[in-house]
């Protein structure tokens, strides 16, 4: 039986970055500085400021009324420049977590890995992505986008009549990169059940984002290793728990022994013949 392993401590912001203070003296620059820039933007509230060079990392929410709960909010995230006022949307939607520093390079800064929904009192799909600060254009970006969305790993929009599982994790390869894995069961009833896994990473040479479909050899070894969750970061993995991974033979399918006589043996034996 594979369990989870014990969560990792909190990781460390890369040494640039700071997250504003809106009642400190010094940030109140950086606070006017953002109100202002996002003065034509419809919006609630400024509820983070980020900040790494000369660009802001801002997450502004949106309340459909005055009366409406705050857990119906839709949030937006925004790069922001602090030498110009050029503001530039990233993604939007609801629930937004802000997790963890990852590391999705060697040698590089870690990224904030962050998962948010595209709607709320509906049939929600989950996504996951990390920001970071883009040194050659001076800007934040969000990694895994597909126009308006990042990497799916979690739907509650199951097909009529279709029995889905899912897990995901956010995994670590022996030099520490990580990279999230995803894992669908899909079940049809009559038909043999479908396994999907994508994984989500970073090429460790031009360091471009990666979505790769897992199959054969590698997607058994992917869902041991999505099971065990081995190193896994607060709120970074799901789906342990099911059944998926506490049947052996799903993840470690038995060949079993063929017991059909050769092709030329009529199912008849003949003793050997006696010895003088």
């Amino acid at each position: 039986m594979l369990a989870v392993a014990a969560a990792l401590p909190a990781q460390q912001a890369p040494e640039n970055f700071r997250w504003v203070d809106f009642h400190s003296a010094k940030d109140q620059s950086v606070v006017a500085w953002v109100t202002r820039s996002l003065g034509p933007e419809k919006l609630t509230a400024i509820r983070e400021i980020g900040v790494e060079y000369d660009a802001a990392l801002v997450v502004t929410t949106e309340r459909a009324t005055p009366q409406s709960m705050p857990a119906s909010d839709t949030f937006t995230v925004w790069n922001l420049s602090l030498t110009s006022h050029v503001v530039a949307p990233l993604l939007k939607g609801t629930n937004l977590r802000l997790l963890d520093w990852i590391l999705l390079a060697d040698g590089r800064p870690r990224e904030l890995a962050a998962m948010y929904d595209d709607c709320t009192e509906c049939n929600a799909t989950t996504y996951f992505t990390a920001f970071h600060y883009d040194g050659r254009y001076h800007m934040w970006a969000a990694r895994w986008m597909r126009g308006s969305q990042a990497a799916p790993i979690w739907s509650t929009n199951a097909a009529p009549g279709v029995e889905l599982k899912q897990l995901y994790a956010l995994l670590a390869e022996p030099d520490a990169r990580q990279f999230m894995a995803t894992w669908n069961h899909i079940d049809h009833g009559e038909e043999k059940p479908e396994d999907i896994l994508f994984r989500y990473d970073l090429d460790p040479y031009s360091g471009l984002e990666r979505t790769a479909l897992v199959s054969g050899k590698d997607a058994k070894a992917l869902m041991q290793r999505i099971c065990s969750a081995q190193g896994a970061l607060p709120g970074l993995a799901r789906g342990q728990e099911s059944e998926l991974c506490h049947e052996p033979e799903s993840l470690h399918p038995v060949r079993k022994p063929n017991t059909r006589p050769p092709a030329n043996n009529s199912g008849r034996s003949t003793p050997p013949p006696a010895r003088h």
